[in-house]
């Protein structure tokens, strides 16, 4: 199996049968992570940069984990740590880097479009890890293997992502695969947090949030990003929790059958309850091990492209 596509900027334009390949390959690695001996040398000899230059806890430490059970030699580059506090520029560095002769980039970055120019400065594939307000693709395939892991499918289902629409990177590529691969995409929050013109990716709005939980398959739900500013959009958390918090009592009430998703990390008490984050509905543990298996398919695929 291969991929039509060279790097992984986003799921926007990725092709049904790029996803469809990384989902079944993802399978695979997926048994792999169950074995005694979770390794394989399927990318011995190759050398990744993991280039976060944003803070980062299950991201980083899932594609360093991928990496390292494909055999993958990997350098850790981070900011603080750099030649950037001396005045190096960003191109500079990737130069740099490049010399070492690398042959995979996974880049995150506050500014979105950075994975986009490094395609353009770099022989190296490129992998996104999240940049600013973009995209997030390789949590959108984590997303879409749990939801067909858990329900068998993707095609026909209803899924509404939750929250801070307008800040997050998750949410545009979730919406972009999501929808590729058949599924029927809403949204749902406050309408300051909701971008405008959304309806125009093909979106439907809910601004309540029973409605949202009483006609979908599985809620996506977002945190709020203060560290984006977010705060801003609302009048406190409080506020927030009350009128679009995920609880106990609403699922009760609107659809016992609900499938929840969090990416992480969690604000409990805000967007979504104790109760909830560690009850029967959700797979939220399950997404974290699925994203090593996705990122292992991601890097394989990609590693190994003639």
């Amino acid at each position: 199996m291969s991929l039509t596509i060279k790097h992984l900027i986003g799921l926007h334009g990725v092709p049904s049968d790029d996803i469809q390949t990384i989902l079944d390959t993802a399978k695979t690695f997926r048994e792999v992570l169950e074995r005694p001996i979770k390794k394989v040398p399927t990318l011995q000899g190759k050398t990744i940069v993991n280039l976060f230059y944003e803070d980062s806890t299950r991201t980083r430490i899932s594609f360093e984990l991928a990496e390292k059970r494909l055999s993958a030699d990997t350098i850790n580059f981070s900011k603080s740590g750099s030649s950037t506090k001396k005045g190096e520029t960003f191109k500079d560095t990737i130069r740099n880097i490049e010399a070492m002769k690398v042959d995979m980039i996974v880049v995150r970055h506050e500014s979105a479009g950075v994975p986009q120019f490094l395609t353009r400065i770099s022989k190296a594939s490129i992998i996104n890890a999240g940049d600013g307000r973009h995209e997030h693709p390789t949590q959108a395939l984590l997303d879409m293997y749990s939801i067909r892991e858990r329900l068998g499918k993707l095609k026909g289902l209803k899924i509404c992502v939750i929250g801070d629409i307008a800040h997050s990177r998750v949410a545009l590529s979730n919406i972009f695969g999501l929808q590729t691969m058949g599924a029927q995409v809403s949204v749902c929050g406050p309408l300051t947090m909701i971008p405008q013109n959304i309806e125009s990716l093909g979106v439907k709005i809910y601004t309540d949030i029973s409605k949202a939980i009483s006609e979908n398959d599985v809620l996506n739900v977002l945190r709020i990003q203060l560290e984006r500013k977010a705060g801003t959009s609302i009048p406190t958390l409080r506020e927030y929790h009350n009128y679009f918090g995920i609880t106990a009592e609403r699922i009760e009430k609107n659809n016992k059958d609900i499938l929840i998703l969090h990416p992480g990390p969690i604000n409990r008490g805000v967007e979504i309850t104790s109760e909830v984050a560690d009850g029967p509905y959700q797979i939220i543990l399950d997404q974290v091990t699925n994203g090593v298996a996705i990122r292992m398919s991601v890097l394989y695929l990609l590693g190994t492209r003639q």
